[in-house]
């Protein structure tokens, strides 16, 4: 049985494991793509969305949290300079995973990971459309939306008549 295993292994211990993440995702953040397999890119979305989000606010306190799972000061700095300033409005979902299709040494399954915002060919068709939120809306706007009756104005039949 499976129970507490929350997070794929990859086949590898645990320092090796995070040493490859974060090198993955120092080259992500460096190259804003990269190819690699599914599992690694679903593993490396778990590993760089909490850091990017982290990078939104820029404290010395976030830089070293940040740091101290990448292990690259350019990573982090580019990180915290360009990435950040590019995700700002979005609340999440930093990252897109493309499935390529299988390898040719050994059919494993292929995909590519990358930086949503730095994409331009999937955000050039859509406008920018504006901010909503999922609250639902006061009793004073609900009472401004109505519109009100317009009166009944006379048709020419009925001016025709008198």
């Amino acid at each position: 049985m499976r129970h507490g295993k929350k997070f794929n292994h990859l086949g590898r211990k645990t320092a090796h494991r995070k040493s490859m993440l974060a090198n993955m995702a120092c080259s992500l953040i460096e190259h804003k793509r990269i190819n690699t397999t599914v599992a690694k890119a679903k593993a490396l979305k778990q590993f760089v969305e909490p850091l990017v989000t982290k990078s939104k606010e820029d404290t010395t306190h976030n830089r070293r949290i940040v740091m101290s799972r990448l292990r690259q000061k350019e990573a982090v700095a580019e990180l915290f300079r360009d990435v950040a300033a590019k995700v700002a409005d979005r609340p999440g979902g930093y990252t897109r995973i493309i499935k390529l299709g299988n390898r040719l040494g050994d059919n494993a399954d292929m995909a590519m990971i990358e930086l949503v915002d730095y994409n331009e060919t999937y955000n050039a068709g859509k406008p920018a459309k504006k901010k909503s939120t999922r609250r639902g809306r006061s009793k004073k706007s609900d009472s401004e939306s109505v519109a009100p009756v317009a009166p009944v104005t006379e048709t020419k039949a009925s001016n025709e008549e008198e």
